[in-house]
């Protein structure tokens, strides 16, 4: 298999009253996340990946929705457990932080190797069972985020 490209997405997947979607994994029970994955080529486009990753993780086809690329960007150490899967050598990722607004909370069809269950949250109380500080730190930043981006002045940045 080869080796996970050290760039990646974190989508907060959320509804206008600002309920957000977390995922638990299935390699860790008990952490809660939002959708996230590595680019499959260096070339491919960010909001491809963000796309991709939803539909992969929740089902939920993204060009349905508003997805905006959130012009965040986190630059953390990899989890020692998951380090196995970079190149021998690799211990750092750049993830890049998008938003999808979806018009309420909806089912989700979850992707049985990578995620346990899902639930829907206030958006202060998911970014408490967030396990990943920047996953938290991006929800804690919704609220801003969801008026700069459906204020209806600023047009939908990521097209996919």
């Amino acid at each position: 298999m080869p080796y996970k490209i050290p760039e990646s997405v974190l989508v907060v997947i959320y509804t206008p009253a600002l309920d957000v979607l977390l995922l638990e994994r299935a390699d860790k029970p008990g952490f809660w996340q939002s959708v996230t994955g590595s680019k499959d080529t260096p070339d491919e486009a960010l909001a491809y990946t963000a796309a991709r990753e939803v539909a992969e993780e929740t089902g939920i086809d993204a060009s349905l929705h508003r997805l905006h690329d959130w012009e965040l960007c986190n630059v953390y150490d990899i989890y020692p457990v998951w380090r196995h899967r970079y190149a021998p050598g690799v211990m750092r990722n750049t993830e890049h932080v998008f938003g999808l607004c979806v018009d309420a909370t909806q089912a989700v069809t979850l992707a049985p190797r990578e995620h346990l269950q899902y639930r829907w949250l206030p958006w202060h109380a998911a970014a408490d069972a967030c396990f990943s500080p920047s996953n938290a730190e991006a929800i804690l930043q919704l609220p801003r985020l969801h008026a700069k981006f459906h204020s209806g002045s600023v047009e939908q940045i990521a097209s996919v």
